[in-house]
């Protein structure tokens, strides 16, 4: 007897439809066979699913030949989210079941218990279910949060495949999952520390608000112990919230990681990602024979920290370029390619040498003028070319870290970072442009060379002379001062918003 159920795979990030063919005939050899490009997970699937059937209360067909067809056939197979939809085939084909759901889609995970383990990738096979018309969905009960973010489709949490089968025979309904599955946690729960908690270093929380304001990439170059992570790690508590487009962009990310929590709806606060400097280009990047997103894609939206800058390989270092211009990387293998999202605020700490002390008025550097240049000389100019700011963040005085008044507040910096990004959304509305660090040259050009005042013009004509500044420096000084300007409510570039932005490339040059 031959059934049919539906489930779905992960192509990159978007959901691709499988269909399950089931093929039931008696045999002398009993024997159950998986095509269909199967990985080695699939594969084993043929264990998980007799023993759950059997455990669940259902009859195992035996002295049968088992053939399970997963199409379409040149698409390869992975995970163990075909269980469920396997499992559900067979009780089909084997009369268990008596009505054919289809209309549905079923994902999950079996245990030798019957039991419905949770998945990856559920977010975006939901969307596709329901962009093909599909009406339900089967899955397992700590998914049903992330696919109840689909409108239009039904969700029911599968506890176990005993209860799924006695729901598809109108013994027992399974209760429809109510809610959209919307974040419970606090927008500025990533952030480790609030800015007011910072002694000192006003400049440098200066050119952060500026940077988180407009998605500019900021390095900061000091000593060991001047607060350089410190700072950092409270960059999260200053940046607007998601949006409902970012927050659903992001969720599909870490539900093909994996790295959703079980029971997570929506991601509500912005990623911050802080990968050690021994990660792989695979791991910075993406990659490997199947290919997955990296840290630069998990930090889509949100902020990628780079501690120790320099002690980073430079080979990987180097894989950076294009994703920062370009705001996509593409994972080509022999089989596929796949371009991931990555749009993401590089935020980098570096000491000026291998000690940490070149230049400190307190302590002097032990390190030899050629081992100084070299390290420094693992940051390549290109990619020091695609860096919107950076700052020094030097020694704080012993006054100011025994003082007993408190800097200005998170809040208030991140109240003014989101005006000046709403300000943005209202000038690239209706565009794939999100913040003024995402300009094209076109946009640049419209948006902020159209928009100098003389005084700024000729200020950044000095610039470009003085400082020799390549084009894209020339467009990055403009973007960083178009968003000093937003952070001012000012249309216009004045001077003022130009020195500042010169004085950020300045300190790079």
């Amino acid at each position: 007897m031959l059934a049919r159920v539906l489930s779905c795979a992960v192509v990159g990030l978007d959901g691709e439809l499988v269909e399950v063919e089931i093929d039931i005939t008696r045999a002398q050899l009993p024997a159950m066979t998986v095509v269909g490009l199967p990985d080695a997970a699939v594969q084993e699937s043929r264990e998980r699913v007799r023993a759950a059937i059997r455990n669940s209360g259902l009859a195992w067909p035996a002295n049968n030949r088992i053939t399970v067809n997963l199409a379409p056939a040149d698409l390869r197979k992975e995970g163990p989210a075909y269980d469920l939809p396997i499992a559900v085939g067979i009780l089909l084909a084997s009369g268990q079941v008596a009505t054919e759901p289809a209309d549905a889609v079923f994902l999950g995970e079996l245990a030798l218990t019957g039991d419905v383990r949770p998945v990856r990738g559920v977010l975006p096979m939901a969307m596709t279910a329901a962009a093909r018309g599909i009406r339900r969905a089967f899955v397992p009960a700590e998914n049903a949060a992330e696919a109840a973010l689909v409108e239009g489709l039904e969700v029911y949490p599968v506890p176990s495949l005993g209860a799924l089968a006695a729901h598809l025979n109108g013994a027992v309904a399974l209760p429809q999952f109510a809610g959209r599955g919307e974040p419970a946690e606090d927008p500025l729960a990533a952030a480790v520390t609030d800015f007011a908690d910072i002694v000192g270093q006003e400049h440098v929380k200066r050119a952060l608000e500026v940077a988180a304001a407009g998605g500019h990439n900021v390095v900061m170059k000091g000593p060991p112990g001047s607060g350089k992570t410190l700072l950092a790690r409270a960059v999260p508590g200053i940046l607007p919230p998601l949006t409902a487009a970012e927050a659903m962009e992001v969720t599909r990310i870490y539900s093909v990681a994996g790295l959703l929590p079980p029971g997570t709806g929506l991601v509500g606060s912005r990623p911050f990602r802080s990968p050690h400097h021994t990660i792989s280009n695979a791991g910075l990047v993406g990659g490997g024979s199947v290919p997955r997103p990296g840290e630069i894609t998990l930090a889509h939206r949100g902020v990628l920290f780079l501690d120790e800058l320099l002690e980073f390989d430079p080979h990987v270092l180097e894989m950076l370029r294009q994703p920062l211009e370009d705001k996509t990387v593409t994972i080509s293998r022999a089989k596929q390619a796949v371009t991931f999202p990555a749009s993401f605020m590089l935020c980098a700490a570096l000491n000026p040498c291998p000690c940490g002390y070149l230049g400190d008025p307190e302590r002097p550097c032990t390190c030899p003028p050629a081992v100084v240049g070299r390290y420094q000389r693992r940051l390549s100019g290109p990619l020091m070319d695609r860096i919107d700011i950076f700052v020094d963040v030097p020694r704080v005085p012993l006054e100011k870290l025994t003082a007993a008044a408190r800097g200005e507040p998170s809040g208030s910096v991140r109240a003014r970072v989101a005006a000046a990004r709403d300000v943005q959304a209202a000038r690239f509305a209706g565009t794939r442009t999100a913040t003024n660090g995402e300009m094209s040259p076109a946009q640049v050009r419209d948006f902020a060379q159209a928009a100098l005042e003389p005084a700024a013009a000729e200020l950044l004509k000095r610039a470009v002379e003085r400082l020799n500044l390549s084009a894209r420096a020339f467009h990055r000084v403009l973007k960083v001062a178009r968003t000093v300007a937003d952070l001012a409510g000012s249309e216009q570039i004045g001077p003022a918003h130009m020195a500042e932005s010169i004085q950020y490339r300045a300190r790079l040059e």
